[in-house]
């Protein structure tokens, strides 16, 4: 079927290009634009990111090299330096984050039924954000110290199949807390976050919202315990209570009764206080939860590592973000193969491959299937795996 397609073409075709137009016409991305429109912007900075280009310069050079192909490829505008800088600098960034969050609304079901070895049902959210260092005086629109800039990725993980449902891209000045004012709630699912969030009236809001939250409680917590309930301390839950908050201000941010889990970690030695607004399920599952949270450090940890957000091709803010929201794209549009192929392989391996054949005419199920197997009998185990439950930590 994709026998004279080239590797990269039968990647371009799990993209919904109807999607991609509807996007480009929401904000005229195309207006006054012939030679160059924003579909050829976006295949070129893909090419960048699957094949981890570092320059302008470098994709220009590596796609002429390789002219006779563009068409085919899907590129049909001319490729310079000067017209992907000016397209980066102008062409609204909406377009490709609205675009990604199609993919993500494609991908989320692929992985609905990914087993967390929990016995839930509901929706697992972790929410946390990481710090993208910037130069001040090349980023001078990125605020965050008197003698740096940076920017901040403020992601919401689905742990089921571990894609970012939620990204919000700020200066390094906001707080993290503060994303939870533009976060909608999703009632029933559960959202699991660090002492960062402790925001008791941010958290009364979800709970309003009829989400749950699992936190880890800060030490200079005022509470007041109502109940002590039954537990198991063979497993490491120390206590499990109902409390009322009593500080000044968290007695009225928070003036319902509030679940506090004290547990033990053997494998580290250390204590956690855990929060939590639901009552029904088992003390150990809440100290599990919280471990599920590792996900999303691993998540900014393979992104930064594998696609192309630490070093930016443009130093304005529209840039900058056109950047972020595309290399999104291409880490869900390559999740998204990995599950309509059923490739067990890694999405580490898949983009190594990617990124060393994307000119070549085989099919890309093909290719995908037999790195699986030398994968599997040279019992090679790839870092950072997003795709397996983390075991604890």
């Amino acid at each position: 079927m994709h026998s004279g397609q080239l590797v990269f073409s039968q990647v371009i075709d799990h993209l919904p290009m109807h999607t991609f137009r509807r996007c480009v016409a929401s904000y005229q991305g195309n207006r006054y634009k012939k030679s160059f429109s924003c579909l050829d912007q976006y295949l070129c900075m893909a090419f960048a990111q699957l094949t981890y280009r570092e320059s302008l310069r470098d994709i220009e050079a590596c796609l002429r090299a390789q002219r006779d192909k563009l068409y085919h490829m899907g590129i049909r505008g001319n490729i310079s330096k000067s017209t992907l800088a000016d397209a980066n600098q102008n062409r609204d960034w909406r377009i490709y984050a609205d675009f990604a969050q199609a993919l993500i609304r494609i991908a989320r079901p692929l992985y609905a039924n990914e087993d967390l070895g929990l016995e839930l049902d509901n929706t697992v959210y972790a929410l946390d954000a990481s710090t993208i260092d910037l130069c001040l005086s090349v980023f001078p629109w990125a605020l965050f110290r008197s003698t740096k800039s940076a920017v901040k990725l403020h992601t919401l993980l689905d742990l089921r199949g571990n894609i970012p449902t939620f990204i919000h891209i700020s200066d390094g000045k906001l707080h993290d807390v503060n994303v939870l004012d533009i976060l909608l709630p999703e009632p029933g699912a559960f959202y699991i976050m660090d002492r960062g969030y402790v925001d008791f009236e941010r958290l009364f809001a979800l709970h309003m919202a009829g989400a749950f939250f699992v936190i880890r409680a800060k030490s200079n917590t005022k509470y007041m315990r109502r109940y002590s309930h039954p537990t198991d301390k063979s497993c490491g839950v120390r206590c499990d209570q109902t409390i009322i908050l009593t500080g000044t201000n968290t007695a009225t941010d928070y003036p319902q009764p509030i679940r506090r889990i004290k547990f033990y970690d053997d494998a580290t030695g250390k204590t956690f206080n855990f929060l939590t607004n639901n009552f029904s399920i088992p003390a150990q599952t809440v100290a599990n939860l919280y471990r599920y949270r590792w996900q999303v450090e691993l998540f900014f940890k393979w992104i930064k590592q594998h696609l192309r957000i630490k070093s930016f091709f443009g130093t304005s803010e529209n840039a900058v973000k056109s950047q972020i929201w595309i290399a999104i794209s291409v880490y869900v549009l390559v999740a998204i193969i990995k599950k309509r192929l059923n490739i067990k392989a890694e999405l580490y391996t898949i983009l190594q491959i990617m990124s060393l054949t994307l000119f070549e005419k085989r099919p890309l199920i093909q290719l995908l299937s037999e790195a699986e197997s030398i994968c599997e009998d040279l019992g090679v185990a790839n870092q950072l795996n997003l795709f397996d439950n983390f075991p604890g930590q």
